[in-house]
Order: C-alpha cells, then structure tokens, then sequence
C-alpha cells in the first residue's frame, strides 16, 4: 500500500513539472508582440492609435465572432478599463 501510494505522489510530481506548451494564437502574425507593453495601460491609450491591420478592441460582456483570423489584432479590456490582453485571432 505504502508503494502504491508513493508511486502515485512521484507520478504526480513528475507530472507537474512538465514544461508548459503555450497552445495560444502566434502573437506575431498580427504584430501583437510589439504591443505587449500595453497591457496594464488604460483603454483610453489606444485612443490616439493607428493600427496597421484589421483590429478588434473587446469589452467585457461584448459580442464577439468565433472566427480565428491570424492577420487580425484582438485587444481585450476589462472592466476596470484597463488593456488586459492583446493577441491575435
């Protein structure tokens, strides 16, 4: 029982200490790597950008398609008006 239990706790730890695989969208197809410093900043920074490429700003509670389009800039803001996240999709 003793080993059975200890296998189980060894299998576990192994388990957590698999490197993480980012299975997210490619933040460079839609220049979104170059953005990340925006996140953090408040939404009414992007009051006086231009965007290159089709971009979506996201709020919360908003409508939003499911369609996943790499050349397309996604900016999510959250509800204290904040950039939360930016990517593409």
């Amino acid at each position: 029982m003793k080993h059975a239990a200890l296998a189980g706790c060894a299998v576990a730890f192994l388990a957590a200490c698999q490197p993480v695989v980012s299975e997210g969208p490619d933040l460079a197809s839609c220049g979104a790597t170059a953005l990340q410093g925006l996140v953090g900043q408040p939404a009414s920074a992007l009051e006086t950008m231009r965007f290159g490429t089709d971009t979506r700003v996201i709020r919360p509670d908003m409508a939003v398609t499911m369609d996943y389009r790499a050349e397309r800039l996604n900016i999510d803001i959250d509800r204290a008006e904040r950039i939360s996240r930016v990517y593409c999709g």
